[in-house]
C-alpha cells in the first residue's frame, strides 16, 4: 500500500525551500499531493492557477499538484490522505504550525502532521521576502527555480516596479 501525503501552502511563489521539503518528504512517502491553498486573507501576487502551473511545470516525480479552498481536513478527506507534511524554517514557525496541527487533529483524529526542517540554506527564506527581493531588483538566483524567477521578473516588469 502506497503512503500518500499532502503538503499544503499558498506557494506564492514556490521557493527552493519548499522544493527542499517536497524532495525530503518523498523520502518518507511514496506520493505527495502539493495542495495550493486559496487563502482569502492574503493578497497573492500570482493567481491560484498560475501557482499550480509553476509547481506542476517543475515535473517533480511522484507529485501531483492541485488547488483547494476550504479546510485542510476536508482536502485530506477528499484525497483519502491522513498524512500532512509541514515545513519549518525556524522555531518561530513551530508555534503557529503546532497550533494548526492540533486544530486539524481535533477535526480529524486520523490526520497526522509530520514536520520537516527546510535545508539550512533556506531557513531565512519566505515567499514574502522573496517577492520583495524580486520587486526591488535583488538577486534571487538560487532561491527559486528558473521558471519562477522568470515569472517574477515578468510580473514586476509589467507592474513597472522594477
Amino acid at each position: 500500500m502506497q503512503k500518500v501525503a499532502i503538503y499544503p501552502g499558498s506557494f506564492d511563489p514556490i521557493t527552493n525551500g519548499h522544493i527542499s521539503i517536497i524532495k525530503r518528504a518523498l523520502k518518507v512517502v511514496d506520493k505527495l499531493i502539493v495542495v495550493v491553498a486559496e487563502n482569502s486573507e492574503k493578497n497573492p501576487l500570482f493567481k491560484i492557477e498560475e501557482r499550480v502551473k509553476l509547481i506542476a511545470d517543475l515535473g517533480i516525480e511522484n507529485t501531483h499538484v492541485k488547488s483547494f479552498k476550504g479546510l485542510l481536513v476536508d482536502c485530506a478527506k477528499q484525497e483519502n490522505v491522513n498524512i500532512v507534511i509541514r515545513g519549518l524554517r525556524a522555531v518561530s514557525d513551530f508555534d503557529y504550525e503546532f497550533q494548526l496541527a492540533l486544530a486539524n487533529r481535533r477535526m480529524n483524529r486520523e490526520l497526522e502532521t509530520v514536520f520537516l526542517m527546510t535545508d539550512y540554506k533556506y531557513s531565512y527564506l519566505s515567499s514574502s521576502m522573496l517577492k520583495d527581493m524580486a520587486k526591488y531588483g535583488g538577486n534571487i538566483e538560487g532561491l527559486v527555480p528558473e521558471n519562477v524567477k522568470n515569472k517574477l521578473k515578468e510580473r514586476f516588469l509589467s507592474y513597472g516596479d522594477n
